[in-house]
């Protein structure tokens, strides 16, 4: 923590304003100019190592630097800016040069300031080697690879936040589609919220493994948010149809340009996607970058039945700064980007937070049930009506989330609540996603 002191100068007569002004240069380099500049004496003492001037209350996080290429690691500071500033080699070469700066001091506006290279643009190099350097130690096909080595640091750049072997495929598809950054960022996103729409319409449908599905069922969701019939509906699900790689995703896809299924056909897809309990991985930063937020009480197994029932019944947001006022207080809180399970639960919501995934019924035989996890319920829905949904209940003194077939042989017709969501804790790197048999 940035204490009010750590601000203030080391020296109490030390006065910026006494110092002149170096040069443009001189004052971003962290080495002494060769030429020798006299200053005038003055009365107040001048600390050998002044504070520096660019110190900054945020400091962004940056990813340990790139290992130099060889042909530059001999090279001093003042030739690495000259290598920035004239862009001597190919973007994934020089890009590790700007890490190595940081570490000596530069900030990226001084950076900037020097070689012409914006902070944007820095980051975009720094970030994009770094996924280049990933596709060559997973063996991706090296002419995928030479694809951006002019000019391709906007495009592995929108990848960035997914796994490597689904950086991989990415790759591909944008190789063989010729995407531009903007369609690399909606592969990408695409991609990355696939995992997330288990309840959605269709979802079934359309192959995670296939980036083309995924996007293409993104484009299919996008769709029904425009009512039927409309221009701005069809021609998504032209688009949709265009990228679709699946049979069945095309399928999904004309069914639904002609017209869609009939009444009863719905009704069973409705109650299929009511059955369905989301499983998230939560990501690092993803609460700072969601567009709406959920805040929920939050409440330890162990502590058991009554505190459950106790929490907060109702929170809402108010005000222009929209401050969150609970019914009454509470010492544990959550705050979750505003998925599409959470959007819907209006009041009731609380997050159980178990130590142990075993708690889950999915199969015994995978690594990542020994993990803590959060489960969402809804104390609204008490009553254990279908077979197939999860219910949080207690079961022989102890808290359980067991389906509904199981808990009405047990004789349980009321639980606590229903379960709308399982959120699982932020890892560096995932790529195990859910599937229909993961469950028991």
């Amino acid at each position: 923590m940035i204490s009010s002191a750590s601000l203030k100068p080391r020296n109490p007569f030390f006065s910026p304003f006494l110092i002149q002004t170096p040069s443009l240069l001189s004052s971003h380099l962290p080495f002494s100019p060769s030429k020798t500049r006299l200053k005038p004496i003055s009365a107040t003492l001048i600390p050998a190592n002044p504070p520096p001037q660019q110190q900054q209350l945020y400091q962004p996080f940056r990813p340990p630097p790139t290992p130099l290429p060889p042909k530059f690691r001999s090279l001093d500071t003042p030739d690495r800016l000259e290598v920035l500033a004239n862009r001597l080699g190919l973007w994934f070469e020089y890009a590790p040069l700007i890490p190595s700066l940081y570490q000596e001091g530069f900030s990226p506006p001084s950076i900037e300031e020097i070689t012409g290279i914006s902070g944007v643009e820095q980051n975009t190099l720094i970030v994009a080697s770094q996924v280049r350097a990933s596709l060559v130690q997973s063996n991706t096909d090296e002419e995928l690879i030479n694809f951006f080595d002019t000019g391709g640091a906007e495009l592995l750049y929108e990848i960035r936040l997914l796994g490597t072997s689904q950086r991989a495929e990415a790759v591909r598809y944008i190789v063989e589609n010729r995407l531009d950054a903007k369609g690399a960022q909606d592969l990408a996103r695409a991609v990355k919220d696939f995992p997330r729409r288990q309840t959605d319409k269709g979802w079934k449908s359309f192959e995670y493994d296939i980036p083309g599905d995924c996007l293409s069922f993104m484009y299919y969701r996008q769709s029904r948010e425009h009512r039927n019939p409309s221009e701005q509906r069809s021609a998504a699900l032209k688009q949709a149809l265009q990228v679709a790689v699946s049979e069945s995703a095309k399928n999904e896809v004309l069914r639904e340009l002609e017209g869609g299924k009939d009444g009863k056909e719905e009704k069973e897809d409705d109650s299929e996607a009511r059955v369905r309990v989301p499983v998230v991985r939560m990501q690092f930063g993803e609460v700072a970058e969601a567009s709406s937020v959920v805040v929920l009480p939050v409440c330890k197994a162990e502590e058991g039945t009554e505190l459950i029932l106790e929490a907060p019944f109702e929170s809402r947001s108010r005000g222009d700064f929209g401050v969150v006022e609970a019914e009454k207080e509470w010492k544990r809180w959550v705050v979750l980007p505003g998925w599409e399970p959470l959007a819907g639960l209006n009041n009731g919501g609380v997050a159980v937070a178990f130590s142990d995934a075993r708690v889950i019924p999915w199969k015994s035989n995978r690594w990542y049930k020994e993990e803590a996890i959060l489960v969402v319920a809804d104390r609204s829905r008490k009553e254990v009506e279908l077979d197939d949904m999860f219910y949080l209940a207690t079961v022989d003194g102890g808290l359980k989330v067991d389906t509904g077939s199981e808990l009405k042989e047990m004789g349980v017709k009321e639980c606590l609540g229903t379960v709308v969501l399982v959120v699982r804790p932020p890892k560096e790197d995932y790529e195990d996603q859910l599937g229909d048999e993961d469950w028991e």
